[in-house]
C-alpha cells in the first residue's frame, strides 16, 4: 500500500498531471449536469494500473475452480464436500449442488445450499469410505508450514492426503489441485510445489480420470488437458488439476 501511495504522489506531481487533469475534466462535466454524485478531491481513490489492453487475472484461481465445477456438474452428486478450497468455488457451486465447506479457519459465509464449517484436514469428521464427492484444491501444499497458524510438520501434506483417501467412498470422486513444477520443493512458508509423478505416486491406489495443467505462461494455453512432457518440464509454478476416482 505504501508503495502504491508513493507512486500516486509521484504521478500527480508529474508535469502532465494526467490523473488530476482527468479529474478537472470530470468536474467541468459535473457542472453541466444534475450533479447526481458528489465529486471532491477529498474522495480521491486513485486506480493507476487498470487501463490495460486485456483484463488480467490469477490463472491458478480462475481456471482451477472452473475446471472442478464442470467436472462435478458432469456427475451431479447429491451433495459435495469441499475442504478448504477457495471460497469462490464453494459459493458458486452451491448455486446448483448442496455443498459442505470445511476450513481450519472457518469462513463466516452465509448462502443457501452452503454450510461453512470448522474442520481439520488432518482429522476429518467423516467415517472411512463415506464421502462420494470431495475436493481439496490449492490447499494441501500449505499443511504443516505454519502459514495459517497450523503446527509445523514437514510431512503434513502426506497426512492430509491420507485423510482424503481414507474418507473417499468406493466409486467416489476426488478433485485435487496443487502447484506443479519440474521439481518438488518447499517455498517456506508459502507452499510446496509438486511434480506430476510425485502426486500420482501419492494417489497410486486411486484411478486418474483426468489430469489438466494450468501453465504459468498464458501463451501455453489456459487449461491444458493431458499436457505433454515438454510443457510440464517448462513449469516452475504451474497448477496441476487431478480428478481421481476410487
Amino acid at each position: 500500500m505504501l508503495k502504491k501511495i508513493t507512486r500516486f504522489f509521484k504521478y500527480i506531481k508529474s508535469p502532465s498531471r494526467p490523473f488530476l487533469n482527468q479529474f478537472d475534466i470530470l468536474k467541468e462535466q459535473e457542472r453541466a449536469t444534475l450533479k447526481r454524485f458528489h465529486l471532491n478531491k477529498v474522495d480521491l481513490y486513485p486506480c493507476l494500473e487498470d487501463a490495460t489492453a486485456n483484463t488480467g487475472f490469477d490463472r491458478h484461481y480462475v481456471y482451477h475452480p472452473a475446471w472442478a465445477t464442470r467436472i462435478i456438474k458432469s456427475y451431479n452428486p447429491v451433495r459435495h464436500i469441499d475442504i478448504s478450497s477457495t471460497l469462490h468455488f464453494c459459493s458458486i457451486l452451491s448455486a446448483f449442488i448442496p455443498v459442505d465447506f470445511y476450513d481450519y479457519r472457518p469462513a463466516n459465509l452465509s448462502l443457501s445450499n452452503l454450510n461453512s464449517l470448522s474442520g481439520n484436514l488432518l482429522d476429518l469428521p467423516f467415517k472411512d469410505k463415506s464421502i462420494t464427492s470431495i475436493s481439496c484444491m490449492h490447499t494441501v501444499e500449505h499443511i504443516g508450514l505454519g502459514r495459517y497458524s497450523d503446527p509445523l510438520d514437514y510431512d503434513g501434506d502426506l497426512k492430509a492426503i491420507a485423510e482424503l483417501k481414507r474418507v473417499l467412498a468406493e466409486g467416489g470422486n476426488l478433485l485435487f489441485v496443487v502447484p506443479l513444477g519440474r521439481e518438488s520443493k518447499i517455498m517456506f512458508n508459502a507452499h510446496r510445489i509438486y511434480t506430476k509423478e510425485s502426486v500420482l505416486s501419492l494417489f497410486s491406489n486411486l484411478t486418474l480420470k483426468e489430469f489438466a495443467l494450468i501453465p504459468e505462461d498464458e501463451e501455453d494455453g489456459g487449461l491444458v488437458v493431458n499436457p505433454d512432457e515438454a510443457l510440464l518440464n517448462k513449469q516452475i509454478y504451474g497448477c496441476g488439476c487431478f480428478w481421481f476416482k476410487r
